[in-house]
């Protein structure tokens, strides 16, 4: 019994300072996946709905905890208090208690009922960008099938404008979910999911898939990039070219040559390095999974990778594990299963360090 009252004393000590941490805590501004802070106005509609609930059930709680604490004061028991007498219904306050909550419950029910019907349908008219969201293990595939434009794992909207997706899965159920502009949103194999907002700022915001989904479940993430018109009208017109849905992927052939001695030697050099690296991308197995410009699996739109035409630009790697760096990228391709545990990409054979070179040379040079 001693050793239960110090360990109560203890806790009851430490009480303050844990509630300080976590008061802490919850004053963050900077945690990426949080829905307090919505920046699309599918999620304003969401956060106003969520307010409003708070809203109820604070009054709710106020009302209940005010008058339990006033009946346990006014009636609580005496010495010479008589034999208390028995009450067997009261139709008036019975009543009440019923009609009250009826009203909180509606107050409740329209609003939510509303925001359901309006966020469960896709978004059409003039200007609406469409994109088509496809779910793997694990990582996000979008196609832009207007624009021309297929990239992985990182989603470019125009600001200001409605973006509609619409979202099915290649293999198991997954869960699209960017927090600060909608809700998350299932998808399914074999069937698609309307999915609908409008960035409000610029800037680069977490996405997850908030469904398990297999053992890198936790890592399959993207990055949404909200920039301005014409930040994006360049962007497209980057990712068009070796597109699998412009002209099959294919690109004419630079065949051009720098006048002066050096420019001509670089453009040798980075010819050569594009040969060798062609020749080790389809020789070491990549071809097999990824489809990249100048290959012969350039229009392919099926395969089980990221299409990689553009992967030097892109600013992550792994489904937005980590930064796009030369020692990022030459980690993953010398071990992926050290750097993401159970993931499908399976090389045929380790490459060498040279291999390897060669490789993240021809890869980040695709921009």
């Amino acid at each position: 019994m001693e050793k239960s009252s110090g360990l109560v004393r203890r806790l009851a000590r430490q009480a303050p300072a844990l509630c300080l941490l976590l008061l802490i805590a919850a004053c963050a501004k900077d945690y990426p996946q949080t829905t307090l802070q919505p920046r699309g106005d599918f999620a304003r509609m969401v956060d106003d709905l969520f307010r409003t609930t708070v809203v109820w059930a604070t009054i709710v709680f106020v009302l209940v905890e005010g008058v339990l604490l006033w009946a346990i004061f006014k009636f609580r028991g005496r010495a010479d208090d008589p034999e208390p007498r028995q009450v067997h219904g009261n139709t008036t306050l019975e009543v009440v208690w019923t009609v009250i909550p009826a009203f909180i419950l509606v107050a409740i029910a329209v609003p939510t009922v509303k925001t359901i019907f309006k966020t469960s349908d896709y978004a059409t008219g003039p200007g609406v960008v469409q994109i088509e969201v496809i779910g793997h293990q694990w990582w996000w595939e979008f196609r832009y099938p207007e624009l021309g434009v297929v990239t992985g794992n990182e989603m470019h909207i125009p600001v200001g404008k409605t973006v509609n997706l619409r979202m099915t899965t290649a293999d198991v159920l997954h869960s699209f979910w960017v927090p600060q502009f909608a809700g998350k949103r299932d998808v399914f194999p074999g069937r698609y999911n309307p999915l609908w907002f409008k960035a409000e700022v610029t800037g680069i915001f977490s996405g997850q898939c908030a469904e398990f989904c297999g053992v890198q479940h936790a890592r399959m993430g993207f990055k949404l990039i909200s920039e301005t018109q014409e930040e994006f009208d360049a962007w497209v017109a980057r990712e068009r070219i070796g597109s699998p849905l412009v002209n099959a992927g294919t690109v004419p052939a630079d065949t051009t040559t720098p006048a002066d001695s050096a420019g001509r030697a670089a453009k040798l050099a980075a010819d050569s390095l594009e040969q060798a690296g062609r020749a080790l991308f389809s020789g070491a197995g990549c071809i097999g999974c990824h489809a990249m410009v100048g290959t012969p699996l350039a229009s392919a739109t099926s395969l089980k990778g990221p299409n990689l035409s553009h992967v030097g630009s892109r600013q992550t790697l792994v489904a937005g594990l980590m930064p796009n760096t030369e020692e990022n990228l030459r980690k993953w391709l010398a071990n992926p299963d050290s750097v993401k545990q159970g993931t499908l990409m399976v090389l045929p054979k380790k490459l060498t360090d040279a291999e390897i070179a060669t490789l993240v040379a021809y890869l980040r040079s695709h921009r």
